[in-house]
Parts: C-alpha cells; sequence; structure tokens
C-alpha cells in the first residue's frame, strides 16, 4: 500500500537559491532555518511581493523575502498594527466605544469610533500613553480564520454592529479572518476584523508615534449615516523619522495659509457660502498676477483664449459621459423646463467652439484655454479653506490634434508647465502616469491606444513617470505633475490627459488630407490647476512673503516723525507713478512697532522716514527677514523695486 505525499513547497531566495519546504511551514521556520539571528530580525515575508504574517503557514510556493521592520514595506504595517493598538487602547480605555474602520494613511493611520460622549484633545494624551503601555506588553498578534455567521454573531453579542455589518457587507467569497493581540484562549483577548497581515506583536511597533487630530466623519463617508469620531495619529519606523515629521507639522502650523490668509487681509470664507472664496482687494492682487503671468505665458505658446457658459444642458452632459460618472459632484438647477448643470470642468464647452466651422488638418493643433470658473459639490468635511472649495478657476486647456501630434505636443507642454513652475518657485517635479480606471469609456482597444500614445510621448520628453495604476480619468489616461514645496510636501497640480473619447461622443471632426472626417485626439491640460488651490499652495510655500512681484504691496513708507509726513506723500506718489503698489504708515506710533507690525504682515519692503531722509531725498530700507537697514536715494530705490517687481516672463534675459 502506497501513502500519498503532499508536495513540498519551493521556495526562491534573493540569492537564487532554492529551497524545498513542508506544506505549513511558516516564514518564521523558513527565517530560523537560516539563521537564528535572522529569524529574531524577522517580522514579515513577502512572497512574489506579496506580505504575510511571519506565522502562517505558507500555502504557496514562489520568490520569498524575509523583512525585518527597517524594509520599505513593514512601514505600512507597522502603521496598520498601531492603528489596531490605538482600538485597543481607546476601548480599553472607554468601553462601550464601537470601532469600525482603522485604514493606513500618508504618514500614519487614522480610527473611527461610535462613541455617544466626545473625546477631547486632553483624552489623546491618555490614549497615547495607554498605547505605549499595550506595545511594551509584547502582546502576541495571532489570525484566525472564521465562520462568516459566526463573526456575524459574535460581534453583534459584543455590541459591536458596525463591524457586524462590516463583515455582512463582505463578498461571498470573502475569507474571514480576525486578528488577536494577546493570547488566543484569553476571552478577553483585545480582537478585531482584518485582512491583515500584521506584525508578530505589539513589540515589533515600536514607540514612535503620536496621536495627532480629531476630526468627526459620516459613517462609509454618507452624510445620512451616523456621525463617527476620527483619532488620526502618524507614526514612524524610528523616533528621528517622528521628531522629523513633527517638526515639518509644526512649520506646516505656521505656514497654514487659512491663518495667514485672514492676517494678511487676503481672502476669508464664510458659511452663507460655504466652500467658496471671498477675495480681497490684497488677495485678489496676487490672482490678477497669477492669471496674467499664465495668460501671457499660453499666448505666447500658441493658445487661443475663450470664454464658456457656466451652465450647460443636462443633454450635453450625458453625451460626454460626465452625468454618468460624475452626477453625485454636479450642482443642478431647472430652467424652461430644462435640467442644467453648473460646469465641473470646462472641456464639453471647449469641444463646442472647436466645431464651429469646418476643421481642417491644418488647423490643427489648436491649442485652446480659458480661466474656466467650475463647481463641484464636494462633501462638507472635505473642504479646506481655498485648498479644496466647491466654486474654483482652473487654468483650463485643450489641445485639438491629430493622433502623430499627441508626442511634440507633450513635449511642448512639459517644457511650458516647467519654465512656468520654475518662475513660480518650484524647480522640483515629478510626474505620475495614472493609466484606466475600472470606470470608464471607450474600448480597450481605445484605452491602449491612448496609453501608448501618453507614455510613449512623455518618455520621448525625456521623463520616466512613476506608474499610478487606475488612477486615469473615466475618458483617458493622464500625467499628473506633483511639485515639492519649500518643507518637503508634494502637491498635485498640473496635469496632462490623453482623452480619444469625448471627441467622439461629441461629435468633434476635422478635414484629412485625403478628405475624410475624422475625430481629434484632446488633450486635457492644466499648469496650475484650481487657482485657488496653488494660490493657497504659493502663500505656504512661501510662508506669505511672496515674491515681490506676486507681493500684494511692495514696500511700507513709515514715518518715524510727522515732520516728515509731507515727504513721505511725495514718495508715495512717486512710487505710484512707477507702477509700484506701496501703502503708507503715517500713525503716530514708534517705528519699531510699525517695523514688527508689517514684518508679521509679510511687506517685503519697509522704507523708514524721518527727518534726515526728507532732507536727503533718501529712503532707509529694511527688507522682510533682514536686520540690515540701506540707505538710498529715492530714484535709486525705484529702479530696484521696478526691476524687482518685473514678472519673470518680462525680465530681459
Amino acid at each position: 500500500m502506497t501513502t500519498m505525499t503532499q508536495a513540498q513547497i519551493d521556495l526562491e531566495f534573493p540569492d537564487g537559491s532554492l529551497k524545498s519546504f513542508a506544506p505549513g511551514t511558516t516564514g518564521h521556520e523558513v527565517a530560523t532555518s537560516i539563521s537564528p539571528s535572522l529569524a529574531k530580525k524577522a517580522v514579515l515575508i513577502a512572497i512574489d511581493d506579496a506580505l504575510y504574517d511571519l506565522h502562517r503557514p505558507i500555502e504557496a510556493g514562489g520568490k520569498i523575502r524575509i523583512l525585518d521592520r527597517k524594509a520599505p514595506e513593514a512601514l505600512e504595517v507597522i502603521r496598520h498594527d498601531c492603528a489596531h493598538v490605538l482600538a485597543q487602547a481607546v476601548q480599553e480605555l472607554f468601553p462601550g466605544t464601537q470601532v469600525t474602520i482603522g485604514p493606513v494613511i500618508e504618514d500614519g493611520f487614522f480610527y473611527d469610533f461610535a462613541r455617544d460622549e466626545p473625546f477631547s484633545l486632553d483624552d489623546l494624551e491618555a490614549i497615547e500613553k495607554r498605547m505605549k503601555k499595550i506595545v511594551d506588553q509584547d502582546l502576541p498578534i495571532t489570525r484566525e480564520v472564521w465562520d462568516r455567521d459566526a463573526a456575524i454573531a459574535h460581534f453583534k453579542e459584543m455590541g459591536e454592529h458596525y463591524k457586524a455589518e462590516i463583515i455582512s457587507d463582505l463578498p461571498a467569497d470573502e475569507t474571514i479572518t480576525i486578528y488577536y493581540q494577546g493570547p488566543k484562549d484569553d476571552p478577553n483577548s483585545w480582537h478585531d476584523l482584518c485582512r491583515g497581515p500584521h506584525l508578530p506583536s505589539t513589540r515589533h511597533i515600536g514607540k514612535a508615534f503620536k496621536l495627532t487630530k480629531l476630526a468627526g466623519a459620516y459613517w462609509r463617508g454618507d452624510h445620512r449615516n451616523a456621525m463617527l469620531q476620527r483619532i488620526y495619529g502618524a507614526c514612524f519606523a524610528n523616533e528621528d523619522d517622528l521628531q522629523a515629521y513633527v517638526t515639518r507639522m509644526e512649520e506646516a502650523e505656521k505656514r497654514d495659509h487659512r491663518k495667514l490668509g485672514k492676517h494678511m487681509d487676503l481672502f476669508h470664507i464664510q458659511d452663507e457660502a460655504r466652500g467658496q472664496v471671498f477675495w480681497h482687494d490684497k488677495g485678489w492682487t496676487i490672482w490678477q498676477e497669477l492669471e496674467n503671468y499664465i495668460r501671457r505665458r499660453t499666448r505666447a505658446d500658441g493658445y487661443q483664449e475663450v470664454k464658456t457658459p457656466i451652465m450647460l444642458d443636462r443633454a450635453l452632459w450625458e453625451k460626454s459621459g460626465h452625468w454618468d460618472k460624475f452626477r453625485e459632484n454636479m450642482f443642478i438647477c431647472e430652467a424652461d423646463d430644462s435640467a442644467l448643470a453648473i460646469k465641473p470642468m470646462n472641456c464639453p464647452a471647449h469641444v463646442q467652439i472647436f466645431k464651429q466651422g469646418i476643421k481642417s488638418y491644418r488647423d490643427l493643433p489648436l491649442r485652446m484655454g480659458e480661466f474656466g470658473s467650475c463647481h463641484r459639490n464636494e462633501p462638507s468635511g472635505a473642504l479646506h479653506g481655498i485648498m479644496r472649495v466647491r466654486g474654483f478657476v482652473q487654468d483650463d486647456a485643450h489641445i485639438f490634434c491629430r493622433e502623430e501630434q499627441i508626442e511634440s505636443e507633450t513635449k511642448r507642454f512639459i517644457d511650458l508647465l516647467s519654465s512656468c513652475y520654475r518662475d513660480l518657485g518650484f524647480p522640483e517635479w515629478a510626474v505620475k502616469f495614472s493609466d484606466r480606471p475600472e470606470t470608464r469609456a471607450g474600448s480597450d482597444a481605445v484605452w491602449d491606444a491612448a496609453e501608448e500614445a501618453l507614455l510613449a510621448a512623455t518618455r520621448a520628453a525625456g521623463i520616466e513617470p512613476e506608474l499610478n495604476p487606475g488612477e486615469g480619468a473615466f475618458y483617458g489616461p493622464k500625467l499628473e505633475f506633483v511639485l515639492k514645496d519649500a518643507i518637503g510636501r508634494e502637491w498635485q497640480c498640473g496635469t496632462l490627459q490623453c482623452d480619444f473619447v469625448l471627441p467622439e461622443r461629441l461629435g468633434a471632426e476635422f478635414i484629412d488630407e485625403d478628405s475624410n472626417k475624422q475625430h481629434p485626439v484632446m488633450l486635457h491640460r492644466a499648469i496650475l490647476g484650481s487657482m485657488e488651490r496653488f494660490i493657497g499652495i504659493l502663500i505656504e510655500h512661501h510662508a506669505g512673503a511672496m515674491p515681490l512681484w506676486l507681493s500684494p504691496v511692495y514696500i511700507v513708507l513709515a514715518t518715524i516723525t510727522s515732520e516728515a509726513d509731507d515727504y513721505a506723500r511725495e514718495v508715495e506718489q512717486k512710487l505710484k507713478h512707477a507702477g509700484l503698489r506701496v501703502d503708507m504708515d503715517l500713525r503716530n506710533e514708534k517705528i519699531s512697532y510699525k517695523v514688527r507690525e508689517h514684518s508679521v504682515n509679510k511687506i517685503p519692503v519697509i522704507a523708514a522716514i524721518g527727518k534726515n531722509e526728507a532732507a536727503d531725498g533718501t529712503l532707509a530700507l529694511r527688507r522682510l527677514g533682514s536686520q540690515k537697514q540701506e540707505v538710498l536715494a529715492l530714484d535709486e530705490v525705484i529702479n530696484t523695486l521696478v526691476a524687482e517687481a518685473t514678472p519673470p516672463d518680462l525680465k530681459t534675459k
């Protein structure tokens, strides 16, 4: 009689060596077979780049890597474990609190809790202290597979109704896994529904974490559901990285555009126009300078500027596909027994201009730009100063071209964008390539052509983009241009989208060399993106101290004595005549007080004017951020400021 044995599991190691192991071998056992010291450091394994718990039985062979907590892949798991420790700490300190979801996010994690009494900032300190105690306990973290119905009943019995609802809504073929923190045979051990993977024990998380803030969040992100309490935390692999993050956040707090915008009298937002901006004179000055700069750059690059209606009939949005794909974010109104949508983007309107008159292949590429006013019904919880609003203006443009022109137009746009970003103080930027999303318009063949063309054009421009799978627009793949600001934060601003779909759906055509009708390719592109958001980024990047050409006020004339008032008025007129933006401060205050106040308000240049300056026809200048004072003749001041205030594109190269 022959006994059948299950085939061995073959694992290939990074050095190319192959080893066979018995079925059910764990990652920890594999590591131990190589070296006890390796097993001691190991926290996870990766098989064909999929991560697994160290004590989970290996089910199939493949390329294996044994990871310690310094591995880049381990950081996300450390953060996930930290979220679980947060939930355990909260439930230990506040019995009766229900846990819902706790995902990893950039720099850390959050967890949403259902609790009648609100958490306070003082609670965060106590919770963080309990979290560190749980880490010190070195609780084992173990995985179990449960029956779906048993899991639902278990969490309902615990009073965890949100968790039971999550399990009920999982796909029928989803494996239900529960992770314990503590001995599994102890009924009081904390446990949670989770796909994993996780570290072997809480000790491996370390203590480089910090709870950062509280917020409200609707269950499943739906405003019709109950409001939950969200606790955010930051988490890193080591204390140095955490402290660097804390320092960065402290600096970001100082640079917060909402605080600076109020302090500098740039703009405000109020409940009667939620998600929309009231621009004050000084803020609108920044806007106009920025808009005029982009207008000059695009006109010089062959763009025509247009203006399209803010409301368009539902029928057009249905034809374009936006009604089906974007309806929940659109504001709708009724007129003449028809539904009108306030435009969330400009592309269908630009196609309507393209369709006026017969277009020939000789007319292409046709570059059409607009500072288009758009509105999107963003959730109220997502609104953030002028960075995330409901009413905004895009420096939007569309390039109608032939397929063989995609490469040259892509390179041309990247050159323009790169030059603009340098002028605006952002020499560092990166590119992400986003391919087809699950919900999209157009056939796979069309998407194949669009993705291949855009990726090839990007590489031809000398750029190898980072892949961003599944994040394309519903009508085409896109490039996302990501800026890095003064404190290292990244901001996605510019975009270039390659669209084979909308021109055909909306009937855009041109006549080719053989007198046949063809649909153009439509390149959707923006340099700044939302004007509001980009100005917010500029404010935070420069900490309010804008470059002189963008500053609402170039110079303040601050008198030391009333005897200099007449001279100050004379200087003011001469500066204004030279086209310089100037304010005057004749208040009966000490000059030190005036200098301090105007410095806080980020005025680039402060001119102190006393009897000596009035007698000599000079100004005593102090630059923002400097204690040094420079005395110059008035004509020299005017020439210097005029040169510095000239926008970068208008300077003599």
